[in-house]
């Protein structure tokens, strides 16, 4: 984004990318269906950035989802909007966005350098000079660009395979830039024993999951969830594994909590199952529970609950019940840790928005050096979020580096 709107307005613009392909990881987003934005008005898209969301304000008001979409329709890519407001491309592919944004970068006039990987900056007297590049073909040691400028937007930590092994971070430190620590975001989560593994498979749609640190509730959302071979997994649980990351760090107790009826308050749940209970009396609690719960977790809940499989429905005592009805609003989960990066979506972490100037994305310690995308401590739940602020930063830094920098990005 940033590359082609520069090259747009007249600059020079060399894109240096150490894979064999350009925007590898922007191909497998959305589970290879790439959601570009959402729909949500400006005020509640900040929210799902938490108190980092300040930042973007300006980057968002300069461009934002309805000119994401526009500008997508302009090289020919048509959208279409999903539930929850998460728009994707009408074909469903990654691969046409990547196509399209590719080609309309050369087609501006910008060049892009495959296999080509940056080892450092030069800045001289707080103001960038350029980039230094490690030789190709064999050859030992650097070659140099000189740049008026230079936009780091590498990506965060997460998905190394694909480029982003967190090269931006050590490049920015180098010139005196903070790093705040970064961590693994939108990633699943591992629980304790063998309650997640014994679900294995099973999803979990309109279910209300808390997450407890410490004893505290820290965070509560609603959705879809699913389990694993080694725990949790799904939007819900993706959205609510930063402050598990953090968490986990420091040794903290962790706890999932799923509230599998979250329509019903615990008199109306009782009213629920005791009028099943009396109109399939004669059922064993095996069977009747179908009533209640997929066929999947009817013989945890059994064993957790401590009612006998082979119990008619008209022998369950007040106890029984109450047991019943607790674990249905309160199933809890140990989380022991969460995966490691190359399972995680984005990074939560990255260079100190407060040493960058939001309506440019200019460092405010380097003239000359900018940055865009995930490299910034910015991020945000699942939903086409993340996706929004790298377009958006990515516009605003290209068009910051075209005023600043008219027909003089190269020498």
């Amino acid at each position: 984004m940033a590359a082609g709107i520069a090259a747009s307005n007249g600059v020079k613009v060399l894109v240096l990318e150490k894979m064999p392909r350009p925007a590898i990881k922007l191909r497998i987003t959305g589970k290879g269906r790439c959601n570009l934005t959402n729909t949500a008005p400006l005020l509640e898209f900040m929210d799902h950035f938490g108190s980092n969301g300040r930042f973007l304000r300006q980057a968002f008001m300069q461009f934002f989802s309805d000119e994401l979409v526009a500008f997508f329709e302009s090289i020919g890519v048509k959208t279409g909007v999903e539930r929850g407001g998460r728009v994707f491309p009408l074909s469903n592919r990654a691969k046409e966005v990547v196509d399209a944004l590719e080609k309309w970068v050369k087609q501006n006039g910008a060049r892009i350098m495959l296999n080509t990987k940056v080892v450092g900056l030069i800045a001289e007297g707080a103001k960038i000079q350029g980039v230094r590049i490690r030789n190709k073909n064999g050859k030992t040691g650097t070659s140099a660009f000189n740049a008026k400028a230079v936009l780091i937007a590498t990506g965060g930590k997460s998905y190394p395979a694909t480029g982003s092994t967190g090269d931006g971070y050590w490049l920015a430190q180098s010139v005196g830039h903070t790093i705040v620590p970064i961590l693994p975001a939108l990633v699943p989560l591992e629980t304790a024993g063998e309650n997640a593994r014994k679900l294995q498979g099973l999803s979990l749609k309109n279910v209300k999951v808390s997450l407890w640190i410490k004893n505290k509730k820290k965070d509560e959302l609603f959705g879809e969830m699913l389990f694993t071979h080694f725990g949790l997994s799904g939007p819900v649980i993706l959205s609510i594994s930063k402050h598990v990351a953090a968490a986990s760090k420091e040794a903290q107790k962790i706890e999932i909590s799923i509230d599998l009826k979250p329509a019903l308050n615990d008199e109306k749940l009782d009213t629920r199952i005791l009028r099943d209970l009396n109109e399939h009396g004669k059922m064993k609690m095996q069977s009747l529970l179908k009533l209640l719960l997929p066929q999947k977790m009817i013989p945890l809940c059994l064993e957790l609950t401590g009612i006998p499989p082979d119990k008619f429905g008209n022998q369950i005592s007040a106890q029984e019940r109450k047991r019943l009805r607790t674990w249905l609003k309160d199933f809890r989960l140990q989380v022991k840790s969460h995966r490691p990066f190359k399972e995680a979506i984005i990074t939560a972490g990255g260079v100190d928005t407060k040493e960058v100037d939001p309506r440019t994305m200019q460092s405010r310690l380097v003239a000359g050096l900018y940055f865009a995308g995930e490299i910034l401590d910015v991020d945000a739940d699942t939903g086409g979020f993340n996706l929004q602020a790298a377009f958006s930063t990515g516009w605003v830094a290209g068009n910051a580096v075209a005023e600043d920098q008219k027909n003089n990005f190269l020498e």
